[in-house]
């Protein structure tokens, strides 16, 4: 059964909406694999700081009625997407990895872009895959944190 991997985000009632996601997350695929919460300032815009994790969970559930579903899921918890991609939001859902698929197909790219471009993405996802391989690079997941660098977007673990 092949493994997802989803990022969550959040700068709106962060605690709220991030105990939400991963409550209906579970309900929905069973028990989570996840990472240690983030606090990171917001990168692209000037907004309040975010929360960001990754959490991992098997599904049969093919990947674009997956990512239509976490879709769902955000307007659910009351995702407004009236300020464009840098913005505040309530809650971000976005599909990183499902197996080792690579496909650009009706708006989904996997593995998604962003892993390799910002901290908030890449270390909560090299955290609970550490020895994953990226499907295209073919480094590890813990190989292309190692070689990251960290100061670029500082993070802080919330609760630890």
């Amino acid at each position: 059964m092949p493994r997802a991997y989803v990022s969550i985000g959040s700068n709106i009632d962060r605690e709220q909406n991030v105990a939400a996601a991963l409550e209906r997350l579970e309900a929905g695929y069973g028990p989570l694999r996840r990472s240690r919460i983030w606090e990171t300032v917001a990168v692209g815009f000037k907004g309040d700081a975010f929360y960001n994790l990754v959490v991992a969970f098997d599904t049969e559930r093919p990947p674009l009625e997956l990512a239509a579903a976490l879709h769902a899921l955000e307007d659910e918890l009351g995702r407004d997407r009236s300020g464009g991609k840098f913005s505040s939001r309530s809650i971000d859902l976005d599909l990183l990895l499902y197996g080792d698929s690579v496909m650009d197909e009706d708006g989904l790219v996997l593995p998604r872009p962003e892993i390799l471009q910002y901290a908030f993405v890449l270390r909560p996802l090299a955290e609970i895959a550490a020895e994953v391989k990226h499907p295209v690079t073919g480094f590890s997941f813990g190989q292309i944190w190692d070689a990251f660098d960290p100061t670029a977007q500082p993070m802080w673990p919330v609760g630890s």
